[in-house]
């Protein structure tokens, strides 16, 4: 019998201001005055952990401080955790913690050259007559930054919808043992 599964949700999140408040800062990527605060959920919605920080700061920085606590928390009621995050935390230092910790993942990564090309077949559209469906596929490879010490799972999604030109690509690194399919969907 397997332990119970936490799935565990780590992201951050913008809280405009309008005035002079202490600690925030302008954030170029949501393009405003903001405080810029780090959360963690269950997969029930539950806020578990979460720090209010300046609105300057990269959306994983003290990913440790909330995230490793909770993992050992869990870890001591007996389940096994599992984590999904965005692509903000797509760090070799993210991956390697959960590692070491039995954690397994599915963070989503920004796409890149080296990925589209790991997967140039999946990106030639269908011969056949546009459907109203998308079409889906789904492609698993195993890949390794320069700034990783081990080659690690990658999951590809790409779609092709109707009267779009371009497919929408999706990439994923993972250490869930499953197919590319169930990895996206856990993912989303």
């Amino acid at each position: 019998e397997s332990a119970p599964r936490v799935v565990l949700d780590m992201d951050s999140t913008e809280i405009p201001v309008y005035g002079q408040q202490e600690q925030s800062a302008c954030n170029g990527q949501f393009e405003s005055t903001c405080y810029h605060p780090l959360l963690l959920f269950n997969r029930q919605g539950d806020c578990l952990a979460g720090k209010l920080r300046p609105g300057n700061v990269h959306s994983a920085d003290g990913w440790q401080q909330r995230l490793l606590p909770e993992i050992q928390r869990q870890q001591k009621l007996g389940r096994q955790v599992v984590l999904r995050a965005d692509a903000a935390f797509a760090k070799p230092e993210i991956y390697e913690a959960l590692e070491q910790r039995g954690v397994k993942y599915a963070i989503r990564l920004p796409t890149n050259d080296c990925l589209q090309r790991d997967i140039g077949e999946l990106l030639t559209r269908p011969l056949r007559r546009p459907s109203h469906k998308p079409v889906v596929r789904y492609k698993s490879f195993l890949y390794q930054a320069a700034t990783w010490h081990k080659a690690r799972q990658r999951v590809a999604k790409v779609e092709f919808h109707c009267g779009e030109l371009f497919p929408r690509v999706g990439f994923l690194v993972s250490n869930l043992d499953t197919d590319s399919r169930a990895v996206v969907r856990f993912y989303n």
